[in-house]
C-alpha cells in the first residue's frame, strides 16, 4: 500500500521579507479621524492617494491576474480592475484571500468588473490571424512587439505522405493567445502583410448583471466613447436592480473636447436614476500605453488639468488612466494637481471641491502589468497554474516593483530592499 503522499509545507513558513515588507505597508495606512465613516477606499479618494490596478478589460489570463492580485494587494492597492468574466473574478479573489493568509492585516481591495456600452471602444478588441496565411520566413514582428506575450508562432517542418518522392515544406503554427490579448492594437500596424484583424465585442449585459449581485464584486466600470448617450443608456437600463449591489460606479471616457463635459452631466443624469454607491470619473488620456515611456502619460494629465478647471463638472471622484506609468506622479505634481484640493492660484471665494482632493487617484494597467510581468516570466515552467508564492524570493521581487508604482501615490516611506 502506498504511503499517503506528504502535506505541503505552511503558506507562511518561508516568507518572512514579504511579510516584513508588506506588514509596513499595512502598518502606514492613514488615521482615521473621528466621524469619518467613509469605507478606507473612499477615504483614499478623498486625499487624493487611490490607486487601482488594471488587470485589463479583455485579458483573461487567470494565472497571471490570480498573482498580479495577489502582489498589488500585498502593496496596498485600493482596487482591482478586471475583465467581467466569472473565472477571471474568482482568479482576482483567490490572489487577494493569498494576500491575506501571507499579511491578514493586509486591506482588501475592492473588486472591479469592467463592460462596455460600445463595439467601438478599443479595450474590447481582440487580434486574430491565420498563422497559416503567413509566409514561413517571416520576422515575425508581431510577436517582438506584443506587450502581453499574447502571440505565439513555431516554424515547423511539413513532410508528404510518401517521405522519399513528397516535397518537403515548412510553415507556422500557433497565433493569438486569445485570453492574453487585450487588445492594444500594437501588431495590427506591424504586419507586413496585412494579415491581423481586430475581432470587437460588446459584453452581455445579464453576465455581467449575475457578477454585480456576487458578495465577492464590489465596483463596476462603464466605457464608453463619448459619442451618444443611447448606448450608455441602454446598457444602464440592461443591467437593471443589480447597480444598486455595487459600492462604487466608475465611467471610463476619453477627451471628447468641449463637449466632454456636457455628454458626462447627461451620464450623470442617467446613473441617477439606480445608483446607491459612489460614482467615478475614469479619465481615459491615451489607452493602453502606460509601457511605452515618459510621454505617453501627458494626454491623461492634460485631459485632468482641462476637467478640474471647470466648474459645472458633474459630482463624483476623478481618476486617472490611460498612459499611467512611474512618471504619472511628477506630471501630476508639475500641474499642481497631485493630492491639490484647490486649483494652484485660485482664492478662497473660488475654491471648488475643497473638502477632497481635485483628482483622486491614479489606476495603472500596462505599466503595472509589466513591471510584475517581468517577475513572473523568470519563475520556472511547470505544469499548471505557477503560483508565485510558492517562489518567496520572486514575490519578494515583485512587490518590491509593485511598491515602486503604488509608493509614490500612497506615499509610503522608503522600504528596505
Amino acid at each position: 500500500m502506498a504511503a499517503a503522499p506528504a502535506p505541503p509545507p505552511p503558506l507562511l513558513a518561508s516568507h518572512a521579507a514579504v511579510r516584513a515588507a508588506a506588514s509596513r505597508v499595512a502598518a502606514y495606512r492613514p488615521i482615521r479621524v473621528a466621524g469619518d465613516d467613509h469605507p478606507p477606499q473612499v477615504a483614499a479618494l478623498r486625499r487624493g492617494d487611490w490607486v487601482k490596478l488594471i488587470c485589463g478589460a479583455s485579458f483573461e489570463d487567470a494565472a497571471d491576474v490570480r498573482n498580479l492580485s495577489l502582489v498589488y494587494t500585498l502593496a496596498g492597492v485600493d482596487c482591482i480592475d478586471c475583465a467581467a468574466d466569472a473565472s477571471v473574478v474568482s482568479a482576482v479573489n483567490e490572489g487577494i484571500d493569498v494576500a491575506a493568509s501571507i499579511v491578514p492585516s493586509v486591506q482588501r481591495p475592492w473588486v472591479m468588473v469592467s463592460v462596455n456600452d460600445d463595439c467601438r471602444d478599443l479595450h474590447f478588441r481582440k487580434a486574430e490571424f491565420d498563422p497559416e496565411e503567413c509566409p514561413p520566413d517571416c520576422s515575425k514582428p508581431c510577436e517582438k512587439v506584443c506587450p502581453a506575450d499574447a502571440i505565439s508562432l513555431k516554424r515547423v517542418i511539413v513532410r508528404g505522405e510518401h517521405a522519399q518522392s513528397d516535397p518537403v515544406s515548412d510553415k507556422l503554427e500557433g497565433g493569438v493567445i486569445i485570453q492574453r490579448c487585450y487588445g492594444c492594437g500594437r501588431c495590427l500596424s506591424v504586419c507586413p502583410y496585412d494579415r491581423i484583424r481586430a475581432m470587437s465585442y460588446v459584453r452581455d449585459p445579464a453576465t455581467t448583471a449575475e457578477l454585480l449581485i456576487r458578495s465577492d464584486v464590489d465596483a463596476i466600470e462603464i466605457h464608453t466613447t463619448g459619442k451618444g448617450t443611447g448606448m450608455f443608456n441602454t446598457l444602464w437600463n440592461s443591467l437593471g436592480e443589480s447597480v444598486s449591489n455595487v459600492k462604487l460606479v466608475a465611467v471610463s471616457l476619453p477627451n471628447a473636447g468641449k463637449s466632454t463635459i456636457d455628454f458626462m452631466n447627461a451620464i450623470y443624469t442617467i446613473m441617477q436614476s439606480r445608483a446607491e454607491g459612489y460614482n467615478l470619473w475614469q479619465l481615459d488620456g491615451r489607452p493602453m500605453s502606460g509601457d511605452i515611456g515618459r510621454g505617453a502619460t501627458r494626454e491623461t494629465v492634460s485631459f485632468a488639468v482641462d476637467l478640474t478647471s471647470l466648474p459645472d463638472r458633474p459630482p463624483g471622484f476623478y481618476q486617472l488612466a490611460g498612459g499611467t506609468n512611474l512618471h504619472t506622479v511628477d506630471y501630476l505634481k508639475k500641474a499642481g494637481l497631485f493630492k491639490a484640493r484647490t486649483l494652484p492660484g485660485t482664492t478662497t471665494s473660488e475654491k471648488i471641491g475643497s473638502q477632497e482632493a481635485l483628482i483622486g487617484g491614479i489606476a495603472y494597467g500596462g505599466y503595472a502589468r509589466k513591471i510584475v510581468g517581468r517577475v513572473l516570466h523568470k519563475m520556472p515552467s511547470q505544469v499548471g497554474c505557477m503560483r508565485i508564492e510558492n517562489h518567496p524570493g520572486y514575490l519578494l521581487e515583485a512587490l518590491q516593483e509593485a511598491l515602486s508604482l503604488v509608493g509614490p501615490v500612497k506615499g509610503y516611506p522608503d522600504l528596505p530592499k
